[in-house]
């Protein structure tokens, strides 16, 4: 089974208590370790579309992931939002890494018969978006592509892709974005992302968009549990 959820903001041994954000936040860590421990098995994989840790350093970053996945069953993968400022060197933080807690950064990897691949996406760029946001916007562009031209590359018959993002690709209207356009080019068979946060969200938990299934996976949109991403 793949499952998801994201935007732990995590931050066991600090001082950014999410609670001060409203009821959603109230114990969720907690809640979401419950969840987890009454749903995965230890052959299951769980995808966390960023902003996982609240942690400025790689070091404390990499104790909220041992502390909150230290009794947790299946194989994690994990990508970069835009909070997760501890995230810098990719080959530095896969091998500080517990085991079976994979990082994904513009690439793809393979677990059993599936493939994860990703990038950490921006905001829509539009025609009033500022110069510096059109340019990390194309950049993301980029590594979006690259990313699945890697899970292209790999797949084989039988295999099931699935795209992690952190920021939506899509934009309020579900207009043809550049992110949707890649996506439809090298069709996974799913596509996870989180980001957004609050009862005023404009996105639902699960949107399709040209036969492809999008989950919203936010912990505080999702009720803190864990997203069934596959029927199986």
């Amino acid at each position: 089974m793949i499952y998801a959820i994201s935007d732990l903001h995590l931050s066991l041994r600090g001082d950014k208590p999410m609670d001060v954000f409203g009821g959603n936040w109230h114990g969720y860590v907690e809640t979401i370790k419950a969840n987890w421990k009454q749903t995965v098995t230890k052959d299951d994989i769980v995808l966390l579309a960023g902003d996982t840790s609240w942690a400025i350093n790689l070091e404390d970053a990499i104790d909220d992931v041992k502390d909150f996945f230290s009794d947790l069953d299946g194989n994690k993968v994990i990508i970069r939002g835009n909070h997760d400022y501890w995230w810098n060197s990719y080959a530095k933080l896969s091998a500080a890494l517990p085991q079976g807690v994979y990082a994904l950064q513009n690439n793809c990897i393979r677990l059993g018969k599936d493939l994860v691949c990703g990038t950490r996406g921006w905001s829509i760029a539009g025609e009033n978006s500022s110069q510096e946001d059109k340019k990390i916007y194309n950049r993301e562009l980029i590594r979006l592509e690259l990313s699945l031209q890697a899970m292209d590359k790999e797949r084989k018959e039988g295999d099931r892709a699935t795209l992690m993002m952190h920021y939506p690709p899509m934009d309020v209207h579900n207009h043809d974005t550049g992110f949707i356009q890649l996506i439809n080019k090298y069709k996974p068979d799913a596509v996870v992302y989180g980001h957004l946060h609050g009862k005023d969200s404009w996105a639902r938990i699960v949107t399709h968009i040209d036969g492809i299934p999008y989950y919203l996976t936010s912990c505080d949109l999702v009720g803190n549990n864990l997203i069934k991403i596959y029927k199986d």
